[in-house]
C-alpha cells in the first residue's frame, strides 16, 4: 500500500509553482507500483465540481459547484494515474456536501468530502 500525503498550492498561486508542484507529484506516483493499493490524501486546493464528463472513470456526479483550475490539474493526474476520487460519487443532503459556507449562507464550497479515497 502507498499513502501520499500533500498540500497543494492555492488556486491563486502562480503557474509555475503549481506546475512544479504536480510534476514533483506525478514522479513520486510513478515509483508507486500499479499492482498495490494507492491513497493520495492531503489538502490538493481543488474544487472537482459536479460535472465528471470526461472524467467519467474517475470521478463521481455527486460534487457541489464548478471545477476550478487545481481540480482540472488534479483531475488530469488522476486520470493518468488511474485513480479514482471518492469524494463524489456518492449522493449526499448539499448540507453535508459543503465544506466551507460564507457567513450569509449564499456562498457553499466543496473542497473534498472525503480526500482519503483517491483509489487506484
Amino acid at each position: 500500500m502507498n499513502i501520499i500525503q500533500c498540500c497543494a498550492p492555492t488556486n491563486d498561486s502562480n503557474d509555475d509553482i503549481k506546475d512544479q508542484f504536480y510534476e514533483r507529484l506525478q514522479s513520486i506516483m510513478a515509483k508507486c507500483p500499479r499492482k498495490d493499493l494507492t491513497i493520495l490524501m492531503g489538502d490538493l486546493n481543488a474544487k472537482v465540481g459536479i460535472g465528471n464528463t470526461g472524467y467519467e472513470d474517475i470521478i463521481g456526479r455527486h460534487g457541489l459547484g464548478e471545477r476550478n483550475e487545481n481540480g482540472e490539474r488534479f483531475s488530469n493526474l488522476c486520470a493518468f494515474n488511474k485513480l479514482f476520487i471518492g469524494g463524489p460519487i456518492f449522493p449526499h443532503k448539499r448540507i453535508y456536501k459543503a465544506t466551507w459556507i460564507s457567513l450569509h449562507h449564499t456562498t457553499d464550497n466543496q473542497i473534498d468530502r472525503e480526500p482519503g479515497e483517491v483509489l487506484t
